[in-house]
């Protein structure tokens, strides 16, 4: 065994003792967080806006500070990137996390030295509950590669600028950098295409152990791979046991990611965002992902049912109840406040407080007042491919056809087969059966002669590949919304049917 593996074992058990510590007392960290966050930020132009140095609980806090998205902290952000200091949070963030969104245009999320740590700690601290959990640590003594975006960097009024994966890049622990693939060189490279096939010859040679990316595009690598060799990944790489992943519900697409390895191997998954590292995988066989309740976050829940609403209930994480879709509201010590990430999530645990990520908030169908969300979708296609394991999905998405050229309206599941279902009608049949069991108001669109049963279109080899090549948004954090209330996805697909 290698230094590595061998010094991670002990920092694993002290890591995993901390854990238990603040989980047991989830309630009074979060509030000393809050406290905490709240002093530090009360004399900046946020703080002094929103009355900070009155704040007493938790209930000021809510009168003081509204929910909002970007939009909401939009006119701030342009103050830091026209040059201010102490505008969201003390002095000048570190870094601008640049994402696109949908109706903000490009965002710029700040991450100040404060808040690093959130984002390097929580990744490093979840490989550690995965040695201390399984005792396997050999695969730090081998080579590592993270599949992430250009660790390039431009400059906004003096503060760098880029991807949270390539800012994540420049902070990889040291003693990780020796064996860390793919080279810094390679890693820069824009285009992904290029990009993947410069890794695969990067790498071939190489003793992998852990791979880690969003799983649609660590399976490109693994086709790339498979292609130039003719072997599943494990005949090329022997020591690989580690799969971290992150960003999407992994299930879809396990199947075919476990097929392409040939064997079943360790996962762990992780939830980071531009806004923080929310949760991570810390047992082998429970349900959920750790909330991590103790890192410069101070999260809040709005039932997912209210968000829309003029004034939605607030609840602090001693409020929460199990099974309710709620979205995630995030005060941090980055300088975001009453920020809604746009995500969606439920809690299975509360001892310790787990959770799974459900859906986006504004990622659902409800043309017709069904309001079906992305967990409905993902659990009906994942009891379908149960129940036809010769089927391989590569991807899928879903749009309401409301103006059929014939017959009633429906759902339009548009799905990449690698392999299709043997009987695709049945298939269809028990997609939309489960559907129906896990949406109601779905049935009764259905059993009203509202809707029909939904429709598959299968799409030729790389369609979505293809369709994120031309949005431009083809591999490092970019992912294919899994639903849309409208057409405009679902149009341009429309192009790559059989």
């Amino acid at each position: 065994m290698g230094f590595r593996s061998v010094l991670s074992k002990p920092f694993a058990k002290y890591i995993v003792n901390d854990q238990k510590k603040w989980s047991m007392d989830a309630i009074n960290t979060q509030f000393k967080i809050l406290e905490s966050i709240v002093a530090k930020a009360k004399n900046t132009q946020f703080g002094r806006d929103h009355f900070f140095s009155e704040i007493r609980n938790y209930e000021d806090f809510k009168k003081a500070v509204p929910v909002s998205d970007y939009e909401g902290i939009k006119d701030y952000i342009e103050k830091i990137k026209k040059g201010e200091s102490d505008v969201l949070w003390p002095g000048k963030p570190e870094y601008f996390a640049k994402t696109s969104g949908t109706t903000s245009g490009t965002k710029y999320i700040p991450i100040t030295k404060d808040s690093i740590p959130n984002h390097i700690n929580s990744a490093r601290n979840a490989l550690l509950t995965y040695v201390h959990n399984s005792g396997n640590s050999q695969f730090l003594d081998k080579n590592l590669i993270f599949l992430s975006g250009s660790p390039i960097m431009t400059k906004t009024a003096g503060i760098h600028t880029g991807r949270l994966s390539g800012i994540v890049n420049h902070h990889v622990p040291g003693y990780l950098r020796a064996n860390q693939m793919p080279s810094f060189e390679t890693n820069c490279i824009e285009d992904w295409e290029t990009k993947v096939d410069t890794i695969v010859e990067e790498t071939l040679s190489k003793d992998m152990s852990l791979i880690s990316g969003i799983p649609p595009w660590v399976q490109m690598y693994f086709d790339r791979i498979t292609s130039k060799t003719g072997k599943p990944i494990k005949d090329v790489f022997p020591n690989f046991s580690l799969f971290v992943y992150g960003g999407v519900n992994f299930q879809p697409y396990k199947g075919k990611i476990f097929e392409s390895i040939g064997k079943t191997i360790d996962s762990v998954e992780t939830y980071p965002a531009s806004e923080g590292f929310i949760a991570y995988q810390d047992t082998l066989d429970q349900e959920g992902l750790l909330l991590l309740l103790n890192s410069g976050i101070f999260f809040e829940f709005i039932p997912a049912d209210e968000y829309f609403d003029e004034n939605p209930t607030r609840l602090s994480i001693g409020e929460v109840e199990l099974g309710v879709n709620y979205a995630l509201i995030i005060n941090s010590n980055a300088g975001l406040w009453g920020y809604s990430i746009g995500d969606t999530i439920q809690f299975v645990s509360k001892d310790p407080y787990r959770i799974l990520v459900t859906g986006r908030i504004k990622h659902f169908i409800s043309a017709f007042g069904e309001h079906v969300i992305g967990q409905e979708v993902e659990k009906a296609m994942n009891h379908a491919l149960n129940l036809h394991p010769e089927a391989e999905l590569v991807e899928f998405t879903v749009a309401p056809q409301v103006t059929p050229e014939s017959g009633l309206a429906r759902h339009q599941w548009f799905v990449e087969f690698d392999t299709l279902p043997a009987d695709m009608t049945r298939f269809r049949e028990i997609l939309d059966q489960k559907l129906t069991e896990l949406n109601s108001y779905y049935l009764d669109l259905i059993t009203g002669n509202i809707l029909e049963k939904l429709e598959i279109i299968p799409l030729k080899k790389n369609a979505f590949i293809d369709y994120m090549k031309l949005q431009g948004k083809l591999g490092g954090q970019n992912k294919v919304p899994r639903l849309s209330n409208d057409r405009k996805i679902a149009d341009e697909l429309m192009k790559f049917r059989f």
